[in-house]
């Protein structure tokens, strides 16, 4: 009993840890890839898979390096609305932090407020993706609300997500309509529900 308790905490663990960041990724290519006018008709990215390999094997880069998690970030979007399409943007942005590895204290000097600005701008990017949403179905405004709403709050896009899925799912059900859920949606919600429930998991433990 003594060694399975470790061994159920690290269970824990790397669920919360997968499922974060495949959410926080996930979110972040759509918005990103949507901005770039990269989705088809129906909102979808083309190549996600190979994207998401990319994405994995830059946080697994990241990890063996020590540093922080090599992901695509949000921010890239504000380079995508200036027209970078072909990923030479994110090599020039590579090879200039390389150089500024020689530069640390003078860009110490630099605030971090400084990137409230194009933060911002980022914002009203994403925000602009909004009109594509169908806000006069019932089945997606609440889900939608809350996923909007949740990301800024608790800083996690995995938590709007997963709010957002759940609400949908039972949206789905009260209405009748389960079955339009689709059962891959479903089986994602109930993960995210025990996503969700993982403090209490961990306090169990």
């Amino acid at each position: 009993q003594t060694c399975a308790l470790p061994i159920l905490s690290a269970v824990v663990f790397l669920f919360t840890l997968v499922l974060s960041g495949f959410f926080d990724a996930m979110g972040t290519i759509t918005g990103v890839c949507a901005e770039a006018g990269l989705t088809d008709r129906s909102g979808r990215v083309r190549g996600m898979g190979r994207i998401l390999l990319v994405d994995g094997a830059g946080a697994v880069a990241g990890g063996l390096t020590g540093s922080a998690p090599n992901t695509v970030f949000l921010e890239s979007a504000a380079g995508v609305g200036e027209g970078a399409r072909t990923g030479l943007a994110s090599v020039v942005t590579g090879l200039l932090f390389a150089v500024t590895l020689l530069l640390t204290p003078l860009a110490a000097v630099v605030p971090a407020q400084a990137a409230a600005p194009a933060l911002v701008v980022v914002g009203g990017m994403m925000m602009a993706q909004c009109r594509n949403i169908p806000w006069q179905d019932p089945d997606y405004l609440l889900p939608v609300f809350l996923t909007i709403v949740l990301i800024p709050f608790t800083y996690s896009i995995t938590n709007g997500i997963g709010a957002g899925l759940i609400a949908f799912v039972a949206v789905k059900t009260c209405r009748g309509k389960w079955r339009e859920a689709g059962w891959l949606v479903t089986v994602i919600a109930v993960l995210f529900m025990i996503y969700f429930a993982v403090d209490g998991v961990r306090a169990l433990l």
